[in-house]
């Protein structure tokens, strides 16, 4: 799966932001993250159309989230800066279509997508700034292969 660096850096802006819970302007979130303040910007107009973050003008304003922490997945937030989790030809799984040999492959990308839900669906902005996973996400990281790159 690759997680482009749009998703990367909304998560981290948005885990600042849950952190922080109070208006946070996109400077300071691309500051205390390292990260390209104009790329954050636009990111966090698209979150914000998502309406996963609100915004506020003013000496005081900046951005927020738009609810509780608890109530946005990482799913939510993949989702909304860049599609669904799993597509095939820019097909969602279940539109595809194989016959012969191929005929079950359908079923394999319907699951990958299944694996991919269970977790990113299960883990909030809250989970991870407390650092605290749901324990079936968890119990996938104590697997020593799980950290182990293969080619």
């Amino acid at each position: 799966m690759h997680i482009p660096a749009k998703v990367d850096y909304g998560m981290r802006a948005l885990l600042a932001l849950a952190e922080r819970n109070e208006p946070t302007t996109a400077e300071a979130l691309a500051q205390v993250q390292g990260l390209p303040a104009r790329f954050l910007g636009a990111i966090l107009i698209e979150l914000r159309r998502a309406g996963i973050v609100s915004s506020q003008r003013g000496s005081e304003g900046g951005y927020r989230l738009a609810r509780p922490a608890k109530d946005i997945s990482v799913a939510d937030v993949m989702r909304a800066l860049d599609g669904p989790l799993a597509e095939v030809r820019g097909l969602r799984p279940e539109a595809t279509h194989y016959d012969g040999a191929a005929e079950h492959l359908q079923d394999v990308w319907v699951a990958v997508r299944a694996g991919l839900r269970n977790v990113l669906e299960r883990v909030n902005l809250e989970d991870i700034v407390a650092g605290r996973l749901p324990r079936s996400v968890a119990k996938l990281t104590e697997d020593p292969g799980a950290w182990e790159p293969r080619r």
